[in-house]
């Protein structure tokens, strides 16, 4: 009996059976599995920008019909919430035709956090754009910023009379404070993450109780046991300890975190070389998280230079140049602020806004000095 030859199938056609014999379909268990197309999970196709372009439109024309014809909602909170909630479904409807259920989710939930994002960019941005506004009449005169109120009536011109005297009172409380407390919060968190222990965990506990702390409760602490207890006068060096109670925790509690984030390798490499606990700690750990200990100081900053009830406790208010923390009462940027704008004069509210911009000023003046100083230099 003569095989009879298989004849080769032309291209685009399904294979033809040899005559007499017969081909039996293997079981689905023994086909390849069919793979499911990779789904990106970054970037964006021209598709994908005209679905997001497409819904913004959509949803602010359902906007505009709401609030200016439907509904009694034509202002700008409205406008911008009614908006945002259509674009969510817009754009889950939208992508719901072309893409599988999680890309959907996707693209939803990058619309909510993006949302939040833009939210939150856009109140800083309002509140610090509102603040110069409201002080640009009172900044471009050079007396703003290096005279006192010694003599200057709430009705002054703003020609006369400035806030120098709290900008130097600003200054030296919150140097005092940092000179203080930074020794104090990184040994705090070194003890807390080299040291561990049973008391460790108690002071962790504390140490993350006191940063929700009250920051009347910090003045009223430090007025009943200076300035009551102890007889010490109301001045910049008790504005300085209140400050330093407010402060404490946020830089240790921050400390603490960078200082976990080192890489344990690290501190095992530095013991085995023959180094001890303490050096280690000094040369190896500390330089390696000196950019993020920056970051925790800033914080600890901001968190003190903008304080107003702790300051109106310990310090008092003084109208002139006060240089020495021991030398009686010191004004500082936000207790000025709280008593000018509290007076309800109009100029006398235009410098409180001045100064308001001043205090932002020196916030990022000190936030850009203690990131240059953290930053690494290289190695030789």
């Amino acid at each position: 009996m003569t095989a009879v030859p298989e004849s080769p199938a032309r291209p685009g056609t399904a294979p033809v059976a040899p005559t007499g014999q017969t081909w039996v379909r293997p079981p689905a268990d023994d086909l390849p599995p069919v793979r499911a197309p990779r789904r990106r999970v970054s970037g964006s196709t021209p598709g994908d920008r005209l679905v997001t372009v497409g819904s913004f439109v959509a949803a602010a024309a359902c906007a505009w019909v709401v609030c200016f014809r439907l509904l009694p909602w034509g202002t700008v909170p409205g406008v911008l919430v009614v908006t945002f909630l259509a674009y969510l479904a817009v754009v889950a409807v939208a992508t719901s035709a072309t893409q599988p259920g999680p890309q959907v989710m996707d693209r939803v939930v990058a619309a909510v956090v993006t949302g939040g994002a833009v939210l939150v960019t856009a109140a800083l941005v309002a509140t610090v754009a509102f603040t110069f506004v409201r002080g640009a009449g009172a900044l471009p005169h050079l007396n703003m910023w290096v005279d006192d109120m010694a003599g200057v009536g709430p009705r002054d011109p703003l020609t006369v009379g400035g806030v120098g005297h709290a900008i130097v009172g600003s200054l030296v409380q919150i140097g005092l404070a940092v000179v203080v407390t930074v020794p104090l919060a990184i040994g705090t968190a070194v003890f807390m993450t080299e040291v561990g222990g049973r008391f460790a965990r108690v002071v962790r506990t504390v140490v993350e109780a006191m940063t929700a702390l009250p920051s009347i409760v910090a003045g009223l602490f430090v007025y009943t046991v200076l300035i009551a207890t102890l007889g010490v006068p109301r001045s910049g060096l008790a504005a300085a300890a209140a400050l330093s109670v407010m402060m404490l925790p946020i830089i240790a509690r921050a400390a603490d975190v960078v200082l976990r984030v080192v890489p344990s390798g690290l501190r095992e490499a530095s013991l085995a070389l023959g180094a001890s606990r303490w050096r280690t700690v000094w040369h190896v750990v500390l330089p390696t998280a000196r950019p993020a200990l920056s970051t925790a100081l800033i914080l600890g900053v901001a968190r003190g230079v903008g304080e107003t009830s702790p300051v109106l406790l310990t310090s008092g208010a003084a109208t002139f140049f006060v240089f020495g923390p021991t030398d009686g009462v010191m004004n500082s940027l936000p207790l000025f602020i709280y008593t000018a704008v509290r007076s309800g004069e109009p100029l006398l509210v235009e410098r409180a806004f001045g100064a308001a911009s001043i205090l932002l000023l020196l916030v990022l003046a000190l936030f850009v000095v203690a990131r240059r100083a953290a930053r690494r230099r290289p190695s030789r």
